[in-house]
């Protein structure tokens, strides 16, 4: 048996480091092994949404070589996601995508970043089991967000499914048509659902927002200031203009043998339905700037004004440093694409917009802060940990995420936390547990591949 220690030097990024044993292979063999596992490149974003599509065109044009890597097999994130047979995405998003394919940069599809060894050195594993190593000079991290889901009796039915999964269905080609569908939780992301369920032929039977009335009209009323917003809402809502829209009113149950059959409100009204799309609003994905090291404040990760974090020459963009749309996503993503390319000068004249797209973001947050309410939804009984099948009763309030691991399993499912995690940070305060490899989970053939 020989063993073999190879440094592979990149230009623009310094030298890889790749140390292999084989048997009966050859050096040349060894050496085209290790460069189709390796890719190099000044700039390196992780994300296809829009934050990430925009940092990528933004670097590009301004001159860097940029690698773009997402885990979907196509770009555009879940606001832009599209697929053969499904909707289209926005005349914006198709812009936005057309000036990425021209722009040079190269885009790796189908890979998600797994490790970090250090910040600028990633791992990612595709969706065919090969690994890629990134050697990178600047990052920008676009991982987006995820919905936040609560527990209530009945939620894990059939049938019961996130608002945002239910949008993503749709937009892939899923037929909702004729079913009868509940849109419920609370957030800005509750009308384009129901709005686009409607359009795709679903009963919308109601559409529940928990927030209250006196805070939406606040919104309502903030939004006079940016009227296309206000025309967007209210576009929304004529989209299903017989299905009632119930504010200040949350699902307190779902019925059901087998699948779902009907949904209890908490005025008391039961609603026969055979979907239920709900959603308390979204949560950043914050685990691959949580294992680099960047700080992270309530809110997402803490950005200077270029986008940079507390790591050097690591930037993040989108809704990991706050949940604020697509407006945002897309001002903060070429923001930190100018700057990761050395030409942070040139973003100044975005930075006003970016101000007031912050300011409408903040309005979001009180408009649709969850009410105190919702802690008392689940009861004793109820399934929190779906992947471990852990009940609430069984979680000692005292205890922080790693103790609840340590003796029930709480978060240690495929999901690794992701569902139950911010659902917990919720009903109990539990902050969020420490972040370490895998990010997601690949096989074990992944891991001995990391293994020198």
């Amino acid at each position: 048996m020989s063993t073999f220690k190879l440094t592979l030097a990149y230009e623009g990024t310094g030298f890889v480091g790749w140390q292999r044993q084989a048997t009966g292979r050859s050096v040349q063999a060894l050496v085209e092994a290790a460069l189709s596992r390796l890719e190099g490149a000044p700039v390196a974003v992780v994300g296809a949404g829009p934050a990430g599509v925009a940092a990528a065109c933004r670097a590009a044009e301004a001159g860097a070589r940029v690698l773009v890597l997402d885990e979907a097999p196509a770009v555009g994130g879940q606001i832009w996601r599209s697929s053969p047979g499904g909707q289209d995405p926005p005349i914006a998003a198709r812009r936005w995508l057309e000036r990425l394919r021209v722009s040079g940069a190269r885009v790796r599809p189908g890979f998600v970043v797994v490790d970090a060894p250090e910040p600028h050195s990633l791992l990612a594993a595709g969706s065919d089991g090969a690994t890629l190593r990134v050697q990178t000079r600047a990052l920008v991290i676009a991982t987006g967000a995820r919905e936040r889901f609560l527990p209530f009796p009945g939620w894990t039915l059939p049938g019961v499914l996130g608002a945002g999964g239910a949008q993503a269905l749709l937009k892939s080609g899923a037929s909702f048509g004729g079913l009868r569908v509940a849109v419920a939780g609370s957030g800005p992301l509750l009308l384009p659902v129901a709005a686009a369920l409607r359009r795709g032929g679903a009963k919308l039977v109601t559409v529940v927002e928990q927030a209250p009335a006196a805070r939406l009209l606040r919104l309502a009323a903030s939004l006079l200031r940016q009227p296309r917003k206000l025309r967007d809402a209210l576009a929304y809502r004529l989209a299903f203009p017989t299905t009632a829209y119930r504010v200040g009113t949350w699902v307190t149950a779902a019925h059901g043998d087998d699948r779902l059959e009907a949904i209890t409100l908490s005025d008391g009204t039961r609603a026969p339905c055979d979907v239920l799309a709900i959603g308390y609003g979204l949560t950043p994905n914050l685990e691959l700037p949580s294992l680099i090291g960047c700080s992270i404040e309530k809110d997402g990760v803490r950005v200077g004004e270029t986008q940079e974090t507390s790591v050097p020459d690591v930037y993040a963009a989108g809704e990991i440093t706050g949940i604020a749309g697509v407006d945002q996503a897309l001002l903060e993503g070429q923001i930190a694409g100018l700057a990761a390319a050395g030409r942070a000068e040139a973003a100044r004249p975005l930075f006003a917009a970016r101000a007031r797209c912050l300011s409408f973001a903040h309005s979001l947050a009180v408009a649709f802060a969850l009410r105190p309410e919702l802690k008392r939804l689940a009861p004793p009984d109820t399934i929190v940990c779906r992947c471990e099948d852990v009940p609430l009763d069984r979680l000692n309030p005292g205890w922080d995420p790693r103790q609840a691991k340590l003796a029930t399993r709480c978060g240690m499912g495929a999901c690794q936390g992701r569902v139950c995690g911010s659902a917990l940070e919720f009903l109990l305060g539990w902050s969020a547990d420490a972040i370490r490899p895998p990010l997601k989970p690949v096989s074990l053939a992944i891991l001995k591949e990391d293994t020198p």
